[in-house]
């Protein structure tokens, strides 16, 4: 059986990193191991941890590791790996929360799949009203506009698995971006692909994230945005028939004016989504 280790890059993520852990290692099929990756986070974050740890030392796969030598989340990253032992590095973010199956579809999909040596899917805002509509929308648009070159799958940084074997091959290839300007995880699916090494969507393959990028000023959405064409830049031999970014920038206006006033609602009503968001599936697994 496939081991499946997940490496979750932390810096100041004290509001979500236990519910992110919660989500984490209730999972249908545990994961291998649960890698914190702090990076020099000066508020509660690695105490939240370490406290969750000792809370669960006895059924718990999370350990805390620290990276203190370059801020960044790609250096952040490159260590998490370096340190994980699984057969399959699954890759999120320290405010995603997984769906419970997420584990056991990632297994399942490199477990058909020899060839497959990346694999992502789509993902529900948390945040936000209407999620099986968001779901459905956010995964046409992923399956859709994520591609490159003769409709080759990118990964999504939030919700992304690459085999061991696979990252062994880029891991000193793929671009540091010192100036902070590209997508780390388009970044790795084109040098997957310089490789020629397979990517795959699965659209089963879900994880929750927050609509919170939307509710920036446009100026910073902008350069947020402008992160698609600057990784593509850096990468000329690989080309692109939709630009994401696109679809993005029609959301924005209706998600920024609409997100604040759907966070005032839910703490008007004591609502905690991220919580809230497979609270019924996990129900299923604690009742086995």
């Amino acid at each position: 059986m496939v081991n499946v280790s997940i490496v979750i890059p932390a810096y100041n993520e004290q509001d979500r990193i236990v519910d992110c852990l919660r989500n984490a290692v209730c999972q249908s099929v545990a994961p291998y191991e649960v890698i914190v990756v702090d990076n020099k986070s000066n508020d509660r974050t690695c105490e939240l941890v370490k406290r969750f740890i000792d809370r669960h030392s006895g059924s718990s796969c999370v350990r805390l590791v620290h990276q203190d030598n370059e801020q960044g989340l790609i250096p952040t990253r490159n260590f998490g790996f370096s340190v994980a032992k699984g057969d399959v590095f699954g890759r999120i973010d320290a405010d995603c929360m997984l769906k419970p199956d997420w584990v056991e579809v990632v297994t399942r999909i490199f477990e058909h799949d020899p060839n497959a040596m990346g694999a992502t899917g789509p993902a529900v805002y948390y945040d936000m009203p209407a999620k099986r509509l968001g779901l459905e929308g956010d995964n046409k648009v992923r399956k859709v506009t994520y591609r490159a070159d003769d409709d080759k799958v990118l990964l999504f940084g939030s919700n992304m698995a690459v085999r061991s074997s696979a990252w062994e091959k880029i891991k000193d290839k793929v671009c540091r971006d010192k100036p902070d300007i590209m997508h780390e995880d388009i970044d790795i699916s084109l040098h997957l692909l310089d490789q020629r090494l397979k990517t795959v969507y699965c659209e089963h393959m879900i994880t929750g994230v927050s609509a919170r990028r939307m509710d920036t000023p446009f100026a910073s959405f902008r350069k947020y945005m402008e992160r698609f064409k600057n990784t593509f830049d850096a990468h000329p031999n690989h080309t692109r028939a939709h630009d994401t970014e696109r679809t993005l920038y029609a959301l924005y206006p209706a998600l920024r004016a609409f997100y604040p006033i759907y966070q005032n609602y839910l703490r008007f009503r004591h609502i905690d989504p991220a919580r809230r968001i497979w609270r019924k599936e996990q129900s299923q697994i604690q009742t086995r």
